[in-house]
């Protein structure tokens, strides 16, 4: 399967679980949304489970995410952020946001992602405060994502990602540096 194809499954595996309780979501739903048959997501993907289980993972956006030193990290975290967008059509983070609501499997989600995305970053930040600026840093990057996502042709998603991440980076950065100091 190429990698459109595979995109394809996961976006519409993403928008079902989304839009409906896990078992309401079927396969050949999915299926007929990526444009796939059923049989094509066994074969790459095994089944609903094993699906849910890919789309719930954010650990690769986590280690993308935190993939330099902390001098510079609130910059190319942004950057990360738009060119992952560029060149794959989709968001590290935004899915999460589908994980809002009842239901295991949600939770399972919002469990995952804090292990994996905000954790990565409070593991890179000193202070006792970490956990927070960790958050906050995470919800600045959710809020771009998302503003690129809704706005695909707005400056956010069109501007040169150097010009976004001078311009953006610096507020993440804060909180990179903050490292406990307290300013009232």
């Amino acid at each position: 399967m190429n990698d459109a194809g595979r995109q394809a499954i996961l976006r519409a595996a993403w928008r079902a679980f989304a839009r409906q309780p896990y078992s309401a979501v079927t396969l050949r739903g999915i299926a007929a949304d990526a444009g796939v048959s059923a049989s094509l997501i066994v074969k790459h993907f095994g089944g609903k489970d094993q699906l849910f289980d890919v789309v719930a993972d954010f650990s690769g956006a986590g280690e993308l995410l935190v993939a330099a030193p902390n001098e510079s990290l609130g910059r190319h975290a942004v950057l990360t952020l738009i060119r992952w967008r560029r060149q794959n059509d989709s968001d590290l983070l935004v899915r999460v946001v589908f994980a809002a609501g009842d239901g295991d499997e949600r939770a399972r989600m919002r469990n995952q992602f804090r292990e994996q995305v905000v954790q990565a970053f409070a593991d890179r930040l000193d202070g006792d405060d970490s956990e927070l600026r960790a958050e906050l840093i995470v919800a600045h990057l959710l809020g771009l994502g998302a503003m690129i996502a809704l706005q695909k042709t707005g400056p956010a998603a069109t501007t040169d990602p150097e010009l976004v991440a001078d311009l953006y980076g610096p507020a993440l950065q804060q909180l990179v540096d903050q490292s406990g100091q307290q300013s009232h």
